[in-house]
């Protein structure tokens, strides 16, 4: 009897053990399972996979996420994918450029000289140009220094010399970006009713341009391929501006995410940016013959203008005090 009394005692108290344990408080993770949910939940819960977060006492709570998965994939666009496109998009347009140049030469004047010139650009539009293109230079070497100068430009001059640079070329890239985007704006404005394409830049297309054999397309203002330019600054640089501004003025707009979105966008438009302009440079100086004179002086050889633009050159000629009068047409110095 003593023995049996002893193991009622034993199964009471086991089981009132049990019933404390079940009415104690359920823990924080089991109340937030669902089981009729988890399939919706699982790639939340993945996507949740190493984030390393923690509390914080400053108002701005998104200072608390040391490490998210996003991070880590938009690292390694920033060090390697991005490196990829930016190499193969500026080493290729060199190569072709050489390779162009190589076999092809400068396009020269077929006529040569009249030794008359007529007005191009004003003083106002080669100001906007020029701007705009000094501002590029340095916010694409600056900016390429974020992406290449640690691998390729570190190692040369150092540690010391090499943050010096990179923090001056930081400060270079956020102040010139705004008279770079003025410039953008001036030049959408500007240029945009010679930018317009229409039939005759299909016929311009469909003949090479004139930059194979000795063909020479007839072309308003602005052939094919200047406008094409025209567009890829002007969405080109609004997008890099936009961009730019989103992480210059972190937060404003959006969190960590759309920031990392909007730094892919930058860098991407960025280098193939550079990679387009480094075409236009080409062709604007030692490419082909008398044309950079437009920009620079703002006058250009009668023979380039009929060689190379001769719908504009028609119409210019057709105005009061057109190429053929004393005001437009000035014997070359």
């Amino acid at each position: 009897m003593a023995s049996l009394s002893r193991l009622i005692r034993l199964a009471v108290g086991a089981l009132a053990f049990l019933l404390l344990v079940s009415a104690g408080p359920v823990p924080a993770n089991a109340q937030q399972v669902n089981p009729t949910a988890s399939s919706v939940k699982e790639q939340q819960l993945l996507q949740e996979l190493n984030r390393i977060q923690g509390r914080i006492t400053i108002p701005d709570q998104r200072a608390g996420v040391l490490e998210q998965p996003a991070g880590r994939d938009w690292r390694e666009f920033r060090n390697v994918t991005l490196r990829w496109i930016g190499g193969i998009a500026i080493l290729g347009m060199i190569g072709v450029i050489v390779i162009f140049y190589l076999t092809r030469g400068m396009v020269r004047l077929e006529s040569g000289r009249s030794g008359r010139t007529i007005v191009r650009f004003n003083a106002f539009e080669r100001f906007t140009h020029w701007m705009t293109a000094t501002c590029f230079i340095i916010l694409a070497i600056s900016g390429l220094n974020i992406t290449f100068g640690r691998p390729l430009l570190l190692p040369l001059i150092g540690f010391e010399a090499f943050s010096e640079w990179s923090q001056w070329a930081k400060y270079a890239h956020n102040y010139l970006s705004f008279p770079f985007t003025l410039g953008v704006i001036l030049i959408f404005l500007t240029w945009i009713a010679g930018n317009i394409p229409n039939k005759v830049d299909v016929e311009w297309v469909k003949r090479g341009g004139g930059l194979f054999g000795h063909d020479h397309p007839p072309a308003y203002r602005f052939n094919a391929g200047q406008k094409a330019i025209y567009w890829i600054v002007v969405i080109g640089g609004g997008l890099v501006a936009a961009t730019g501004y989103t992480l210059m003025f972190p937060f404003y707009l959006s969190g960590i995410e759309g920031m990392q979105i909007a730094q892919i966008v930058h860098s991407i438009v960025a280098v193939l940016f550079v990679a387009a302009m480094l075409a236009h440079i080409y062709i604007g100086t030692i490419g082909m013959e008398g044309a950079f004179e437009g920009m620079g002086t703002g006058t250009v050889d009668v023979n380039w203008a009929r060689e190379h633009h001769a719908l504009w050159l028609d119409g210019q000629n057709a105005r009061p005090g057109g190429a053929g009068s004393q005001s437009a047409a000035q014997p070359a110095e």
